[in-house]
């Protein structure tokens, strides 16, 4: 039954104020989900998001009557996801923890002639309850059987009905005798609407964690690729400062030239044995001094001062 005038309006200001109070949007579809599902949705989500049903032809009117009001709002975005049996979940809630309370609200449902099946159906082998004279009735099916302690037994699991596929009626009715509910149904999250932006439900998938080791490796192979053509980037600028500082160090150790940083190496160098009883051990940080070969001074001074790139480094670091 169509709307009345007066619910017209009440439902065009309704959807106008939604639009206006949230900026997160769930497109949602609604196949298969009753009235009294519904009704327990909405109580499972009340305080965290409004569902909101209709016509896709109203909606797209209260959109685009709205869009006068407000040209550059990005609701606009919102046009395009209106086909099909579909609607909107409003919320400025966390947009995983209100998925994750929309999608556990399904339901089991039986199988209906005529629909799309949305899994795999697989009747498993044994005991079907069935009396004997039912046999021709599996055997139409092509479904191997034998009688066993006088009722009908399925001798093997059995791929009833594909994903995607019709669903027939004569599958119908094997699963109804056979008292199973193949499917569940309930709100399917399509789309997710987030201050103009569209994008897949999947992406809330994406954990901080997750988000952290993905950047942390993108940034690794950033400073890998700067670190090899030598272009200086934020990402491997403190490895050029680690590799121009081991070479000084290194200078440092076999020169007379010397600084701050490199008089704790050069004094566990020159006296060992000062760290040898204060700790069993030259420090770790002596021990990690990098082994430079015995040079002469020279030597030493005109490699520092022929060297290039960045930070003094042959490979142009």
């Amino acid at each position: 039954m169509p709307l009345s005038k007066e619910r017209k309006v009440e439902y065009f200001a309704r959807m106008e104020k939604l639009i206006t109070d949230y900026t997160r949007v769930f497109i949602v579809g609604a196949d298969n989900v009753g009235s009294n599902q519904f009704q327990q949705i909405r109580i499972k989500l009340r305080g965290k998001a409004i569902v909101l049903m209709g016509k896709n032809t109203m909606m797209r009117k209260v959109i685009k009557d709205f869009l006068e009001k407000n040209p550059s709002h990005p609701v606009e975005a919102l046009l395009p996801t209106l086909k099909g049996n579909v609607g909107f979940v409003f919320t400025n809630e966390d947009l995983s923890e209100v998925r994750d309370s929309l999608v556990a609200n399904r339901v089991p449902a039986p199988a209906r002639t005529g629909t799309v099946a949305p899994v795999d159906v697989i009747v498993p082998a044994g005991p079907t309850g069935c009396e004997p004279g039912m046999t021709s009735f599996f055997q139409a099916l092509q479904i191997m059987t034998k009688i066993q302690k006088g009722q009908i037994e399925i001798t093997n699991d059995v791929h009833l009905i594909k994903a995607g596929g019709v669903v027939e009626a004569g599958q119908v009715a094997l699963l109804a005798k056979l008292n199973i509910l193949p499917f569940t149904y309930g709100l399917v999250v399509l789309q997710v609407y987030d201050s103009g932006a569209l994008f897949d439900p999947k992406v809330l998938d994406l954990k901080d964690d997750i988000l952290a080791a993905k950047f942390a490796a993108g940034a690794k192979k950033i400073a890998a690729i700067s670190l090899q053509i030598g272009y200086p980037t934020l990402a491997s600028l403190p490895f050029s400062i680690q590799r121009a500082f081991s070479k000084i160090l290194g200078i440092a150790l076999v020169t007379d030239y010397s600084f701050k940083h490199a008089e704790k190496f050069k004094d566990a160098l020159a006296n060992p044995e000062k760290y040898a009883s204060a700790g069993g051990a030259a420090p770790a940080a002596a021990a990690a001094a990098p082994k430079v070969e015995e040079k002469k001074k020279e030597e030493v001074v005109e490699e520092f001062q022929g060297a290039g790139g960045l930070f003094g480094d042959d490979d142009g670091y």
